[in-house]
């Protein structure tokens, strides 16, 4: 991997070569910069302690290292207090969001776009066949290389935090420090690539990995392809050590039938009996459910990722969103990209346009709904108390949206929350910066820690190398 990381990775250079900002936001007072101000901001918006969804104008965040210290109006603060100002106000002004969270992604099969995703005619049951014929093709590089594209690709439309779902620590894990992404980091315990995988991995990972920069959790693709030992035993690891837990729930009618065969019992009972319907676990998909099904699910605080493009291309179904939302179970309800093999782009903005489109027929979903399964809803069911909100004591996690832009302008200046409509009828808008953790990772649209233009040479030479083995097998 270091080899790999050596060729896409950018050099250093001391923020105070980029003083002269050519678009003139940005003022650096002292190099290494400790405090930030985002100063003079026209709207940001975020949702306050009770959920509410608000928009500040004319305002400033001061942070100091990763958190948010200060939110007050700009007329307080001093541009020359601070080590470091970021202008929100110039050019035609800058809208602040949080940074987005992706609750349920596969960022290793980056590598695989447009081998699989573009199928004509395939089901999801199809697709999954043909994935380890490819993935088994891949090396740790392979993996690694993927996850850096995944993810610096997330961070463009915004995203800050991904729950990753795959069968791999190390390569994951690597991508992450390199790309600053706040990562947590799904291992299967049940895999059908690397069949070795198994709960005691988990264990081995939790006494060699303690510090690491993306944080531990366990997967399973299906239930139907865990044993009643190895549920038993994450069941154990979850208690033990409050690690959180994922799988793929009712995404085809198949997976159902696989179950019971199995487990001689439907997906929820199988979550149940093992003592695993409960908060710490998150299902993505969550179609073919029963109406006592989503109740039992809803009532157990259960986490729910929403995947609306996946479903519509793989024609899996529909997601019974409005069964959930009457159940109560809407704040566990957040939006997940899948991967490339799924959709063709990996931001959130599309999947809550697509939750609009998707549902509208029985009811609409509220502008400021899709902003909190964006923001607060992924923070609550990956337990990430303090990210999602532009509040003092939050994670200084944000995105920067170029106002005076395609897809904003016009807006309602008399009700500024339209643009929020704008932003996610739009849809699929690159941000211009991205902080996380207090550090920009990008400035002008352009990443300040991967060289994307030798990134791209890279994937598509290893992406040919794949197709070529899977081409000779």
């Amino acid at each position: 991997m270091s080899e790999i990381f050596g060729r896409i990775k950018k050099e250093k250079k001391r923020i105070e070569e980029n003083k002269n900002d050519k678009h003139g936001r940005y003022r650096v007072n002292k190099a290494e910069y400790k405090t930030i101000l985002i100063h003079n901001i026209p709207y940001f918006f975020t949702c306050d302690e009770t959920d509410k969804l608000r928009y500040f104008s004319n305002h400033s965040i001061v942070i100091e290292n990763d958190i948010i210290k200060a939110v007050e109006s700009a007329e307080k603060f001093n541009p020359d207090e601070f080590d470091l100002v970021y202008d929100a106000g110039k050019r035609g002004g800058t809208v602040i969001t949080p940074g987005f969270i992706n609750a349920h992604a596969h960022p290793p099969m980056y590598l695989l776009r447009s081998s699989m995703d573009l199928d004509e005619g395939d089901n999801i049951d199809k697709t999954l066949a043909k994935l380890p014929k490819w993935e088994s093709k891949m090396d740790e590089d392979d993996l690694a290389l993927s996850t850096v594209g995944d993810l610096t690709e997330q961070q463009k439309f915004g995203v800050t935090t991904t729950f990753s779902h795959y069968n791999c620590f190390d390569p994951i894990e690597e991508a992450a420090k390199l790309t600053a992404q706040n990562v947590i980091n799904g291992i299967s315990v049940a895999s059908h690539v690397s069949p070795e995988n198994s709960p005691a991995l988990i264990e081995k990972l939790l006494k060699e990995k303690k510090g690491s920069h993306s944080r531990l959790a366990m997967a399973v693709h299906y239930l139907y392809k865990a044993s009643p030992e190895v549920l038993s035993s994450v069941r154990e690891l979850v208690e033990k050590h409050n690690l959180l837990f994922t799988c793929h729930m009712s995404e085809s009618e198949k997976v159902i039938e696989e179950t019971l065969k199995n487990h001689k019992m439907r997906e929820v009972e199988v979550l149940e009996h093992y003592g695993l319907l409960n908060k710490n676990t998150i299902i993505s998909h969550a179609i073919h459910l029963r109406e006592e099904e989503i109740g039992r699910v809803s009532n157990a605080g259960v986490g729910i990722v929403h995947l609306p493009t996946s479903n519509r291309i793989h024609k899996s179904g529909v997601f019974p969103y409005w069964s959930y939302y009457d159940k109560g179970a809407f704040k566990n309800i957040a939006l997940g990209t899948d991967s490339v093999v799924s959709k063709s782009r990996l931001d959130i903005l599309t999947e809550a346009y697509r939750a609009r489109t998707t549902h509208l027929y029985i009811k609409t979903i509220k502008f400021g709904s899709l902003f909190k399964m964006m923001t607060i809803n992924g923070a609550k069911i990956l337990d990430m108390p303090r990210h999602g909100r532009i509040l003092p004591g939050y994670k200084a996690d944000l995105a920067f949206w170029k106002l005076k832009d395609r897809g904003f302008i016009p807006f309602d200046s008399n009700n500024p929350f339209s643009l929020i409509g704008n932003i996610i009828t739009h849809s699929g808008r690159v941000a211009r910066d991205v902080m996380i953790g207090g550090k920009f990772v990008i400035r002008s649209r352009k990443h300040l820690l991967i060289d994307e233009s030798k990134l791209f040479d890279v994937l598509q030479e290893r992406h040919m190398e794949v197709r070529r083995k899977v081409r000779e097998e």
